[in-house]
């Protein structure tokens, strides 16, 4: 018989920690800490808003100070950022406008995100009119795969509409502030030349950098960008990778056009919404929320999630976009059609992803 491996002493961090939970149970050392300043907590990332800069009438940037256990971020990433409204925590997913790294990319060691309030959007229209310096929001770690390029390629195109502007604003700050801007060309379209969000800093870039060209598309006075523009305001476009954000209609047009080209490999695209549901005619059933005692007629169309937020059951959230699994949740029983492919699944205790799966027949939900 062979005998068990000595177990590893744990760091004397952990140690400390570990004796400090048993002395304060049931209070935890994170709890005392967080009493102390909220920014200290070790069981999940904060930030306290510093300062909130109007960019357009209807679009904000939020400047945060992130606490304990903030990583670095790639340039593009976005983030989950929780907010309590009304005594509830509501989360949402943001693009990360600060520079590439742990949000010093400024020299101020700050953290951005910019939110676009949206009609009837409760947590986006809080961020841009309601939210207050002082405030504390807690932070999930940043996430994504729209990122600028290692290594950044010699040409770029980036096309950008409205808020797509976002993830961009981020790889943007990231070449200036490396002092090597490669040969950038920007289209970036919006209503009027005062709802372009950072506007001032995109054309002050264009003015003092030789290397990034700016197209601005008013769409007030000529309409909507779209492919039958590309050749004339970009025509060596098959020789640049090319980074797009915006309405899903022109993404899915561009997808269509460089797949054509046998380029699908030079085109990165972010998507803000889901592409589509598949199935918003089918039949739903009865949700029953097993936790809060709550039973809830769902439409077959209807995501599990907003029938929870519906009845009044405090329903975890992210992105609403299916990505960042942050609306998982337990199905006790019954089974449930994801709405991006219309595939009926569940089986008791597995994890259902509500922001994205709606109700195939009756089925119980563990919260």
């Amino acid at each position: 018989m062979t005998s068990a491996a000595p177990s590893r002493p744990r760091p004397l961090g952990a140690r400390v920690l570990h004796a400090a939970a048993v002395l304060t149970t049931p209070l935890l050392p994170d709890d005392y800490l967080t009493l102390l300043n909220p920014l200290w907590s070790t069981r999940q990332p904060r930030g306290r808003v510093e300062q909130v800069v109007r960019e357009t009438e209807d679009a904000a940037t939020l400047v945060i100070r992130p606490g304990w256990g903030w990583p670095s971020h790639r340039a593009g990433q976005w983030v989950s950022v929780s907010t309590r409204i009304g005594g509830t925590w509501h989360t949402r997913s943001y693009s990360i406008t600060s520079p590439a790294g742990d949000g010093a990319g400024d020299g101020d060691g700050l953290l951005r995100i910019t939110v676009k309030a949206v009609q009837e959007g409760r947590v986006s229209g809080h961020f841009v009119r309601g939210i207050r310096p002082g405030a504390v929001l807690r932070l999930a770690s940043p996430e994504g795969e729209f990122v600028l390029p290692d290594p950044v390629p010699p040409r770029i195109l980036f096309l950008t509409a409205g808020s797509g502007i976002t993830p961009v604003m981020g790889m943007l700050r990231t070449l200036r502030g490396a002092g090597a801007t490669p040969d950038v060309l920007h289209v970036h379209s919006a209503r009027h030349a005062d709802d372009v969000i950072f506007g001032a800093e995109l054309r002050e870039m264009a003015r003092r950098l030789p290397t990034y060209r700016l197209l601005e598309r008013h769409t007030a006075r000529r309409g909507r960008f779209t492919l039958a523009d590309l050749d004339a305001v970009c025509p060596d476009w098959p020789d640049r990778t090319t980074l797009a954000c915006g309405p899903a209609g022109l993404l899915a047009d561009l997808e269509a056009h460089w797949r054509r080209a046998g380029l699908s490999d030079r085109l990165l695209i972010e998507r803000f919404q889901p592409i589509s549901f598949a199935a918003p005619d089918t039949d739903g059933g009865t949700v029953s929320f097993a936790k809060t005692g709550r039973d809830a007629p769902a439409p077959g169309g209807t995501p599990l999630l907003a029938v929870g937020e519906q009845a009044g059951v405090v329903m975890p959230s992210g992105c609403r976009m299916g990505i960042c699994l942050s609306c998982v949740a337990p199905l006790r029983s019954g089974q449930v059609r994801d709405l991006r492919t219309g595939e009926v699944h569940g089986e008791p205790g597995a994890l259902i992803q509500t922001c994205v799966s709606a109700a195939a027949g009756a089925c119980t939900i563990d919260l």
